[in-house]
């Protein structure tokens, strides 16, 4: 009976088929032979073409950014000369604004100064015209003052009942008016 059973699981082995290839020991000389001819075929292809196209790329990559880095630090130090030619002549232009506004106060201050004197001339003048036309009206009232008191005088001397001569009216009005 033994012998039945080993001969049923040989025939339903046979009828199944050999397998799976891979798994089948007789197989795999053959597969490790083309296994190394693949490898070393992708190993040749990967060293001579693909590597050194992407080590070149790698490569261009880098010198690429590296000219990009030194451009930016040039265009740094242009930036930072550009900002200090700015601030300098920021500088020399608030100076010589500073000069300008220096200039112009003096200027003005000159203008101011020969305007005024202009002015202190005109009215010194129109004051000494002033002094002389009151300096006349009072001389005129003065007199027109000793006029109507030596009138006066006389009308109440003539009045009171007495008789003055004029000599002597003038002579006590010109008295009186001296203080």
């Amino acid at each position: 009976m033994a012998t039945d059973t080993t001969s049923a699981a040989d025939a339903g082995q046979a009828a199944a088929g050999p397998g799976m290839p891979q798994l089948d020991f007789s197989n795999w000389g053959n597969q490790i032979f083309w296994l190394v001819i693949t490898l070393i075929v992708i190993y040749f292809v990967l060293s001579r073409i693909a590597l050194p196209r992407i080590a070149s790329v790698l490569a261009e990559r880098q010198g690429t950014i590296t000219n990009d880095l030194a451009a930016a630090e040039d265009l740094k130090s242009k930036a930072h000369e550009a900002e200090a030619a700015y601030e300098k002549a920021l500088i020399d232009a608030r100076a010589e604004a500073q000069r300008i506004v220096a200039e112009t106060k003096v200027g003005i201050q000159a203008d101011l100064n020969a305007a005024i004197a202009t002015a202190d001339e005109e009215i010194a003048a129109k004051a000494a015209a002033g002094e002389k036309v009151i300096a006349d009206i009072k001389a005129n009232a003065l007199d027109s003052i000793k006029v109507v008191a030596n009138d006066t005088a006389k009308e109440i001397v003539t009045a009171m009942g007495g008789k003055a001569d004029a000599k002597t009216i003038t002579a006590a009005v010109t008295a009186r008016m001296k203080g």
